[in-house]
């Protein structure tokens, strides 16, 4: 057995002969307990809020989304046709027409996006999940649409009422002088359905039949703004998105879930950073305490580290005894810390005792990859530690 190890567990397991050196290192354990445990819980928490995210990501965007690289609109050619029906990964595609309109509905208004689409975006995202009150759009009934649970409540706009349709205002085209008695094309609406989903994607938009907003924004019949796919399970989208590019050429723009939401994968990923930056910090700070306790039991042991190196022991090998110490403290409160943060985690999974709202638990998720984390970053600054403390140790010391 490697001696300075074997000295090391002996130190770590037996009391000294100072009581207070007992209480300093059971508060280091302590404090490397507590960091490991929030540290785990933290990204936990920020690995669940992104799962919940990306959910209602899934929802609301599709896998892959082609649009025009100049303009608004383009055209549904044959070629592009083609080349979505011979794309094996390509589970649906749908043709979309979006556009920032007016809404206006008896004495209330509010800004929003129509998006005209066609009998497959239904396969595109779960329309049916997405459904809190009513039925999704049919093109066998004109002039229906489907409005965010933001917008009918801004409106107080119920579906089916007859009485009162839901009326979808564009400005016109054209420069030079604007008679505002005939600057809007408008369509009237009856809303047949609610949709719920993240507050920006249910503020946002009013769905209707792809003809309606063509016709609304005065398009042609093969003029649409984006084609949304839906892939196949197990389809890489980036290889996918970089393929289809090349095949579509620069005048089309094809982008992945994760480049429509840019910004919003910046800022989580940001968050969760500055957020393992904060709680490694506080980790950090509980390592002190490894330090003086590693130190304070180097100085009450200084009269055995003299017998040891009188008996041929070097002072890297007494040394080393300390980091291993050191070390060996760090892991066993790291253990115990995350021992804890793990039966957190899968409580709040099974039982979800912290809820946000009435029905919706703080989402948590358990990952190997946060284990993981946590193990490398405390171990390295529990080696870093012991070996800060261990430094104290030299000849002069040893033989004062």
């Amino acid at each position: 057995m490697n001696f300075s190890l074997y000295i090391a567990k002996r130190y770590l397991f037996s009391k000294t002969s100072t009581n207070a050196i007992n209480i300093i290192t059971a508060i280091a354990v302590f404090g490397v307990v507590v960091g490991a445990l929030a540290l785990f819980v933290v990204l936990s928490g920020f690995s669940g809020l992104k799962t919940f995210s990306d959910s209602l990501l899934n929802a609301s965007d599709p896998d892959i989304k082609i649009t025009a690289t100049q303009g608004k609109s383009f055209e549904y050619s044959t070629k592009l046709h083609e080349i979505l029906q011979q794309e094996e990964d390509v589970k649906a595609y749908s043709k979309v027409v979006e556009e920032r309109v007016f809404l206006k509905y008896k004495d209330r208004d509010h800004i929003a996006q129509i998006k005209g689409v066609d009998a497959n975006y239904s396969s595109i995202i779960p329309a049916d999940s997405i459904l809190t009150v009513g039925t999704w759009i049919d093109e066998q009934y004109e002039n229906t649409a489907v409005v965010g649970y933001g917008i009918s409540y801004k409106l107080s706009l119920g579906i089916f009422n007859f009485g009162e349709p839901l009326q979808i205002l564009v400005p016109k085209p054209g420069k030079g002088f604007i008679n505002a008695n005939n600057a809007f094309r408008s369509v009237s609406t009856q809303v047949v359905g609610v949709y719920t989903g993240s507050e920006e994607f249910q503020n946002k938009y009013v769905f209707t039949e792809l003809s309606l907003a063509q016709e609304l924004l005065g398009y042609k019949e093969n003029q649409i703004t984006g084609v949304e796919l839906a892939l196949k399970k197990g389809v890489d989208l980036d290889s996918f998105q970089e393929k289809l590019q090349a095949a579509l050429g620069e005048d089309l723009k094809v982008q992945t879930r994760a480049q429509l939401n840019t910004l919003y994968y910046k800022v989580i990923n940001t968050e969760n950073f500055i957020s393992y930056l904060i709680f490694t910090l506080i980790v950090a700070i509980a390592l002190f305490n490894v330090i003086g306790s590693i130190i304070m039991m180097i100085i009450d042991k200084r009269k055995n580290l003299k017998t040891l190196f009188n008996l041929g022991s070097s002072v890297e090998e007494i040394k080393k005894i300390f980091i291993y110490q050191g070390f060996l403290l760090t892991l066993v409160g790291m253990a115990i810390g995350l021992i804890l943060g793990v039966l957190l985690v899968l409580v709040q999974q099974r039982f979800e005792l912290l809820m946000i709202t009435e029905s919706l638990a703080y989402p948590v998720e358990f990952r190997l990859v946060n284990l993981l984390v946590v193990i490398v970053t405390i171990s390295a600054l529990g080696y870093l530690s012991a070996k800060i403390a261990s430094s104290r140790i030299s000849i002069a010391f040893i033989e004062k």
